[in-house]
């Protein structure tokens, strides 16, 4: 159980498919390995019943003896249509693109008319993962986590030089060369986004345009995430003040920092497990606390949950808190360690000051918890810093989605910086979370902007989509007093003695 919360708190971010060949137009220039002399294998990926084409493509490194495979995964369009397809490119760093397969159910489609890629980078997934052993069961001490990914970095010294940005555009650009694609789009998410405006800088003719999801701009520092957290939990706190049942809870934002304040040795011990309500059998930091709690805010309907789960752990109850862990227990694994040390020591930590990195904790529930485990760990990992060119103006139709309470990627990083996006269009879901793709009418929104070539959207429709309803108690939200009535007729014969019983219980509910 420990260990599943210690994965959390690392993490940053996260119809019936042919076997046919590739659909779009192709490029004229093939490259080394040609579109024709790739054998696709069936293959399938979680969360999509389908099967979909997987691909083993060679591709070349940035220094001698860095060639390797890459494991792509192709959802081919439906029907015979020849639009360019769309390639989706993951978050991390350090999650794997075929993880993202369960997006094909919210992008179904959009699948329609284009193939959906997704490509397993260097070092992720099942394109030779680098994990350093660490991403099924990393221990929770931050020192015994810090030796082991020192020795992995003994171990392996020259791999991580192969990890980085621009060696993963170049494999994404091998890639549409393979596949015989003339143009692509790409779909970032997280860090995905950093990946696809990176590739549109480098690559501009081989883009046709970019949807962008919780964008991690080329010049921000997203691994200072402490102010986006403590600002998603202050947008919580002011929607629940607003609900007549979550305010009852009364100061719960208070109560969350004296449990953070208050966090010793025997709470540690006692906190129970999710999955059998006895205690953790290793203890429960309080940074990893503090880290779960900003995870939950990643997901509007987990978060939620947390005015309940903190007024009841401020109480002396813990077992709802415990469950909103135990609800990210499957992260585990989900982050190559080796791979998303390689690029966050050299892109990400290298270019923070210690100054910066105290301005951002000051003031927060979440201080240093989540920074520190990469401050300490990248001193052990020293790759040489890699820095990013300066952006050049681009006016390739691109697509940012935003959500109002998003803890790590807020709306102002698509908002104060990205001006070099020449036709950029934003929405921004109030009460999001991170990744807002499958949400309500963004899919349909995202079909009609990538097929009509980036025109205007009408996004009234975003307004429509809700936060859902706080946790009201231990059995869930609280019902509408008029959803009561209705389900009251609907389920309850006349003279039953029992169903009265049921009635009289449900009015009892809060």
């Amino acid at each position: 159980m420990k260990r599943r919360i210690a994965a959390a708190a690392l993490c940053l971010f996260a119809g019936a498919a042919a076997f046919a060949q590739p659909t779009g137009t192709r490029a004229d220039n093939e490259g080394p390995t040609s579109a024709a002399a790739l054998q696709p294998t069936l293959c399938h990926g979680s969360g999509w019943a389908d099967a979909l084409r997987c691909y083993a493509i060679p591709v070349t490194g940035l220094q001698a003896g860095q060639a390797t495979e890459l494991t792509v995964l192709v959802a081919p369009a439906l029907s015979e249509a020849q639009r360019e397809p769309l390639y989706l490119l993951a978050g991390g760093p350090g999650q794997a693109s075929s993880d993202l397969v369960k997006l094909l159910n919210p992008l179904r489609k959009i699948n329609r008319e284009r193939d959906l890629v997704f490509v397993d980078r260097r070092g992720a997934g099942r394109s030779q993962v680098f994990d350093c052993g660490l991403s099924d069961s990393p221990p929770a001490d931050i020192e015994r986590f810090v030796e082991l990914l020192a020795d992995c970095y003994q171990a392996n010294p020259e791999r991580p030089l192969a990890l980085n940005s621009r060696q993963t555009v170049e494999d994404l650009e091998q890639v549409r060369t393979a596949l015989g694609h003339e143009k692509i789009s790409l779909w970032g998410g997280s860090w995905g986004t950093r990946t696809a405006l990176l590739y549109q800088q480098w690559y501009p003719q081989s883009l046709q345009s970019l949807v962008l999801d919780g964008v991690a701009p080329i010049d921000s520092k997203v691994f200072l995430t402490a102010q986006a957290a403590e600002a998603a939990l202050v947008e919580l706190q002011q929607a629940c003040s607003a609900d007549p049942v979550c305010r009852g809870f009364g100061d719960w934002r208070s109560a969350l920092d004296l449990i953070l304040a208050n966090w010793d040795k025997a709470s540690a011990v006692s906190f129970p497990d999710p999955f059998t309500g006895l205690p953790s059998e290793e203890p429960v930091e309080s940074w990893m606390l503090a880290n779960a709690v900003r995870t939950a805010l990643y997901d509007p309907s987990v978060a939620a949950q947390l005015p309940f789960a903190i007024d009841q752990a401020a109480k002396g109850n813990l077992l709802p808190l415990s469950g909103i862990v135990g609800l990210f227990a499957r992260l585990e694994g989900s982050m190559a360690m080796g791979l998303t040390f390689s690029v966050a020591c050299a892109e990400e930590l290298s270019r923070m000051q210690r100054d910066e990195i105290l301005a951002d904790a000051a003031g927060t529930f979440l201080g240093e918890a989540f920074v520190q485990p990469f401050v300490r760990g990248c001193a052990q990992w020293p790759v040489p810093s890699r820095e990013y060119p300066v952006s050049e103006p681009r006016s390739h139709p691109v697509l940012l989605i935003s959500g109002s309470a998003d803890p790590i990627t807020p709306p102002i990083y698509a908002e104060q910086t990205l001006d070099h996006l020449e036709n950029r269009q934003h929405l921004i879901v109030q009460g999001g979370g991170h990744i807002n793709s499958a949400r309500g009418c963004i899919p349909d929104l995202m079909e009609e902007f990538l097929n009509s070539g980036g025109q205007t959207l009408d996004q009234a429709c975003v307004a429509d989509i809700q936060r859902p309803p706080f946790m009201a108690g231990m059995f869930g939200p609280s019902l509408k007093e008029e959803l009561r009535q209705e389900l009251r007729q609907e389920i309850q014969p006349q003279n039953n003695p029992e169903s009265e019983v049921a009635a009289s219980t449900e009015e009892a509910q809060p």
